[in-house]
């Protein structure tokens, strides 16, 4: 049986395990090393069974802890050439991951025994921001975890997806009226920002196939957004096109900074 496992997702740390028995793979690395045993173990996910990490970008709570745990455990990362090239100099991971380099190309399905991973470019204000497509033994995941505005190739690799991962960070209201200073405001706004809600409502709307079992809402500001107002703008966008939250798919958020409930998936 596949499961997926939200370690962290917030602005704080972010990373997402999906795996079985035998093998699993971590997207991003942004909690530190021991909180992720922790967590995993929790879950009775043994650390062992961490084979790969594959790395959306290269801002700090999406790789903080990348360095120590490449330094020590040697594990493969994936990336394209243009994301390693920046992870090789910044301070988070600068000399630490060289020998665990594994190049992707954008739009190319690299296999992995029974999984296949494929990386895609999407609008962010990093280096280079990915989202993934990934086949685990036929479960089909896209993970859209930061990204401007959704784009035409965000919504082709989420109408694949059995379980989509996708950012509401922020209920525009809440953003416009709250403390954040002017120039953050904008670059929250622009189109290599974050996703609001209702941008979100509209990339599942478009993407929305009845093979999609599980829409998982992440990385949600604590300050412009509520769990409450991103389920409540997704499920009526959902509602638009006769698709019944709790019956024809299943709708959360993913916590902040805690660990989420583990889902088998299928």
């Amino acid at each position: 049986m596949v499961r997926f496992l939200s370690l962290s997702s917030g602005s704080n740390a972010n990373c997402y395990y999906i795996g079985n028995g035998n093998m699993g793979l971590l997207i991003d690395l942004g909690v530190g090393v021991r909180t992720l045993k922790k967590r995993l173990a929790e879950h009775a996910i043994s650390f062992d069974n961490i084979d790969m990490v594959l790395i959306t970008h290269d801002h700090i709570d999406h790789i903080r802890s990348l360095g120590s745990f490449t330094e020590r455990y040697k594990k493969p990362v994936f990336a394209t050439e243009t994301l390693h090239k920046a992870l090789h100099t910044h301070f988070c991971t600068r000399g630490s991951h060289s020998g665990c380099v594994n190049i992707l190309e954008e739009d190319v399905c690299y296999r992995y025994g029974d999984i296949g991973i494929t990386a895609f470019s999407v609008p962010h204000d990093a280096t280079q921001t990915l989202g993934y497509h990934i086949d685990f033994e036929g479960v089909k995941f896209t993970f859209l975890t930061d990204m401007g505005h959704p784009t035409d190739k965000a919504v082709q690799y989420a109408s694949k997806a059995n379980h989509l991962i996708v950012e509401a960070n922020y209920d525009i209201d809440m953003l416009l009226r709250g403390p954040y200073p002017k120039s953050l405001k904008m670059r929250i706004l622009e189109d290599t920002g974050h996703l609001s809600n209702d941008q979100t409502a509209s990339l599942v709307r478009r993407a929305f196939h009845p093979e999609l079992k599980s829409i998982h809402l992440a990385h949600l500001s604590h300050i412009n957004n509520t769990p409450k107002l991103a389920i409540h703008t997704v499920k009526d966008a959902l509602c638009e096109i006769g698709v019944r939250v709790g019956e024809d798919v299943f709708l959360n958020c993913l916590p902040r900074t805690d660990s989420s409930e583990m889902m088998e998936c299928s």
